[in-house]
Formats: C-alpha cells, sequence, structure tokens
C-alpha cells in the first residue's frame, strides 16, 4: 500500500470512537484534549476519584503515523492503538471521554463559597462547567507550501530523528531547511544515514556551517524546490528543483512550525509565547503544567513542542496530580467554612 492509500484509508475508514454521555452538573476537572497528555492527566485524576471529563475531537497530532516509537514497552505500537487503550483506562475509574469539538472555554460565576468555575461549550451546543481546567490540545505542525509534501507527512516526510529515525535508517534522506534549526536536524539525521543531502530552500547557510557538512559528507543544495516527485506506486521519489532537476530522495526531514491548538480557548486568555527562530507558538506554562490564569493548567504538545508520547503523558500526570492538590485544599477551605463537598 502507499503512502496516499494509507492516508486515504486512515481519513476515509476510520470511524469517532464510542463517546459517553456529557456529565450533567459541575464536575472537578475537565480536560480539553484526548492525547496522551490529556488522558494521562484525567487518569491521575480518575484515581484520586475526581469527576473528570475528557472532551477529545479525535485529531491527534500522530495519527498519520504508523507506530509511536522512543517510550519503553509501548515502542512499536499504533497511536490509535494507546489512545484507545488510554480511554478505556480513563473510564475504568470513573472518568468520561465525550468526542466533539470546544468552541468556548471561559470563567463562569464562582460558586457560594468563592471556588471557581469554568464553562466549556461544545460545537454541537452541549456544555458542562468543571471546577478547574486542563488544556492539553496539542500542536498543529505547518510545512512548508511544497506541493506534494503534505501528502508524505508522517511516512516518508517526517520531522524527529527519535520517532522516525530507525525507520529511515540508510536510505537516501533530504533535509528540507525551514530556518537556523534545520542545521542541526542535519547533524542529528547524518548519524542515521551516510546518503543525506541539504536543500537549504532560500533560508542562509553560513560558511562554517557548510565546512561542518562538508567534513561529514552532508551534500548541500542551493537551488529552490518547487514540488516533491513520486514513483509510479505513488511512494516519495525525490524532488524537483526549481532548475528542473530532480534529486532522487526517499525520505524528506523537516522541521515545520508549530503552533499550539488554541481555536475555543480564546476566552480563557491563555498567554501564549514565540518559539526560538520562528519556530511557532506554544502556550505558556509553569511548574506542573500552572498558567498565569488561576485553575487552568495546561500540559504535552500545546505548551512544550519537543515533547514525544511519554513526556507528554508525564506532564499530563504532573499537572493532574497538581489540579488533585490544589482541589484538595479547596475542598478543606470549604470544609472550614462549614460548606463541605
Amino acid at each position: 500500500m502507499t503512502d496516499k492509500e494509507r492516508q486515504e484509508t486512515m481519513t476515509v475508514t476510520t470511524p469517532p470512537y464510542a463517546s459517553d454521555a456529557l456529565a450533567e452538573g459541575t464536575v472537578d476537572v475537565v480536560v480539553i484534549g484526548g492525547g496522551a497528555a490529556g488522558l494521562n492527566g484525567a487518569l491521575i485524576l480518575a484515581r484520586s476519584r475526581r469527576s473528570v471529563v475528557v472532551i477529545d475531537s479525535g485529531s491527534p497530532r500522530n495519527a498519520p503515523a504508523e507506530a509511536m516509537h522512543g517510550f519503553i514497552v509501548l515502542d512499536g505500537t499504533p497511536p490509535s492503538e494507546i489512545l484507545r487503550q488510554g480511554r478505556e483506562q480513563v473510564r475504568q475509574y470513573g472518568g468520561r471521554v465525550v468526542h466533539g469539538e470546544v468552541v468556548s472555554a471561559e470563567s463562569a460565576a464562582p460558586s457560594a463559597d468563592g471556588d471557581l468555575r469554568f464553562t466549556v461549550t461544545l460545537a454541537d451546543g452541549r456544555s458542562i462547567t468543571a471546577r478547574r481546567v486542563l488544556v492539553a490540545t496539542g500542536l498543529t505542525d505547518v510545512l512548508p507550501e511544497v506541493p506534494g509534501l503534505a501528502e508524505h507527512w508522517g511516512r516518508s516526510v517526517v520531522h524527529c530523528p527519535y520517532c522516525h529515525g530507525w525507520e529511515v535508517r540508510d536510505e537516501p534522506v533530504g533535509i528540507l531547511a525551514t530556518g537556523p534549526g534545520s542545521i542541526g536536524h542535519a547533524l542529528l539525521f547524518r548519524q542515521l544515514t551516510e546518503d543525506l543531502t541539504y536543500f537549504t530552500h532560500g533560508t542562509d547557510l553560513d560558511e562554517d556551517s557548510r565546512a561542518r557538512f562538508a567534513a561529514r559528507a552532508i551534500r548541500v543544495i542551493d537551488t529552490p524546490l518547487t514540488e516533491v516527485v513520486n514513483d509510479e506506486d505513488g511512494a516519495l521519489a525525490g524532488v524537483r528543483l526549481t532548475d528542473g532537476q530532480v534529486v532522487a530522495r526517499r525520505v524528506l526531514a523537516v522541521g515545520p512550525r508549530m503552533q499550539a491548538r488554541t481555536q475555543g480557548l480564546e476566552g480563557l486568555g491563555l498567554p501564549v509565547q514565540d518559539l526560538p527562530n520562528n519556530a511557532g507558538r506554544v502556550l505558556a506554562s509553569g511548574t506542573a503544567g500552572t498558567t498565569e490564569v488561576p485553575g487552568v493548567w495546561v500540559a504535552g504538545n500545546a505548551t512544550d513542542m519537543a515533547a514525544q508520547v511519554g513526556a507528554s503523558a508525564a506532564a499530563g500526570a504532573l499537572a493532574g496530580a497538581d489540579i488533585n492538590r490544589m482541589l484538595a485544599t479547596a475542598d478543606t477551605d470549604a470544609a472550614l467554612q462549614g460548606s463541605p463537598r
């Protein structure tokens, strides 16, 4: 099966997973995003007997990938299987996983004893009220506008040497430069193949870097790309340059611009921060995923562009534990006021 056929099969035949009913009343925590960070945060909370609802649009960042790598025990597992098991485990402890798209999230009137409240509304009009919010929406990879590039994303067009490197070892690899960060990108992929070509594609490459590339037998091509070229089976075969030359490559590595998914979250007023070298924009966070907005935490790729599945899951766990700690304090404060929860 070609890359294109795999992509079409994934898009057309994968149905939405079973969705729980949205909880009534006020829940302890609503988790926006059902990836590794969101599900692991929900698992920690549910195991602490917190009422938790995960809102998941069902569009994880790693959906195009056939397998997840770099996480001990689960290495090689399809991302869809990890998420399926994660949803089951959250439900095992009483958590709910709801399929839906968040269109608004904002602070609501506090409770009678002054505890925080948030309202999250879905595209179908349903809404939920929660005491705390964990944002784990992930990010969107914005690829260079080269025709044919997006078609192979997650398979023959890759970004992470730790996620995909072993699988493309010894292949003819091209680095499609997007900025200064691509220089280090090239050195990491050089560890995986001796046949490496660096396409500057309009980016700057200083003489020192050129000398270092030459020392590692990395070929540099300054002529810009016009398109990705496929073979007769639809697999990536190379790239065409503006002078008409086709450079044979089986794999392209590209550092996309990474943009945190913040659609529908504007009402929370979460601060954002720009990444170095125009690499993108993520949500700003502190220890254990805390933010400047009281009652709102963030975990995973929405705040950490480099987090793989394992790191995202760990960040979700830390955030979940911190949320539970803060709720325990709020519960005790309420009990002192004579309104136990």
